[in-house]
């Protein structure tokens, strides 16, 4: 019984949204199905997938929150 937790930051991924919409969620937990149906053939009825939006102000990554760093990184690259 396969239970697969998925955590993303809390912001819109195309103009105008602020948060994963249903559809995407939806598609995420198809794929993970489907993958560990494919590779470990774990049935899909016995398959959990939780998905949890992270405020992006409690997400951190490379000693840094999570915009302060994506900052940093789009300033290297410049």
């Amino acid at each position: 019984m396969p239970y697969v937790n998925i955590q993303v930051t809390r912001e819109g991924t195309s103009p105008g949204e602020v948060k994963t919409t249903a559809e995407q969620k939806a598609r995420l937990i198809k794929g993970v199905s489907d993958l560990l149906f494919e590779v470990l053939g774990k049935p899909q009825s016995a398959t959990f997938v939780v998905i949890e939006e992270v405020e992006m102000e409690n997400w951190g990554v490379g000693g840094l929150p999570v915009a302060d760093y994506r900052n940093q990184v789009t300033e290297k690259a410049k």
